[in-house]
């Protein structure tokens, strides 16, 4: 599930994970399990997302390597990765050593204007790590999380000046990715600003294209 901050990726892969019983997760949910955990590779992960960047290749693929290790699912989806074209290149060559093949790669589009817009109503939960805006589910910073209870907040990289760097980071390592799976025919484009229910009905409709029952 490819597509810029605040695209709606995380909330489609929720959505998706829930209908067809498929683990799923981000790298940063992945990397809040090793910081819960105290390892090493979770505080080094810190120093690179907490400035909004992305973290080195070779981080970002062990620790979705463990994901799927420890799991030893047959079927996944991962939220937000691959985001730079060196770690889809070496995940399309890890994938073949475990005798695995992508079914389908999403790419989940929205303008600058509509991420700004998202963003500044962000709120983030300090427990779960789910979002949600403070303009269509009328929270706001230090309310209870409906998911879990526990308190939202402003994410701190969810200023204005962290959003300009994540962008300029999309577009430079993440936009080559979706030209590589658009030029192996697996990617499938989806119009993010049609709202969650219409998008979630399109990623369904492609999956089960994909994937016969």
């Amino acid at each position: 599930m490819l597509g810029p901050p605040a695209s709606g990726k995380g909330t489609q892969a929720e959505m998706i994970a829930a209908k067809y019983g498929i683990p799923s997760a981000s790298t940063g949910a992945m990397l809040r399990e090793e910081r819960a955990r105290g390892t090493a590779l979770g505080r080094e992960a810190d120093q690179w997302t907490a400035a909004g960047r992305l973290f080195p290749d070779e981080i970002a693929l062990r620790v979705v390597r463990h994901w799927l290790d420890e799991r030893g699912a047959e079927s996944f989806l991962l939220d937000g990765f691959p985001r730079t074209l060196g770690q889809a290149t070496a995940f399309d060559a890890e994938l073949s050593e475990m005798g695995v093949e992508l079914d389908a790669v999403f790419h989940l589009r929205l303008s600058d204007d509509e991420i700004r817009e998202r963003v500044a109503s962000r709120i983030t939960c300090t427990q779960c790590g789910a979002s949600f805006s403070s303009i269509l589910h009328g929270v706001t910073d230090g309310d209870a999380c409906p998911a879990c209870g526990e308190r939202l907040v402003r994410r701190h990289d969810d200023t204005m000046e962290t959003l300009e760097e994540r962008l300029a980071q999309h577009r430079l390592h993440t936009e080559p990715v979706v030209d590589f799976y658009r030029a192996t025919g697996r990617l499938t484009e989806i119009d993010a600003s049609t709202g969650r229910d219409v998008v979630f009905q399109k990623i369904c409709n492609s999956i089960e294209e994909a994937v016969p029952a």
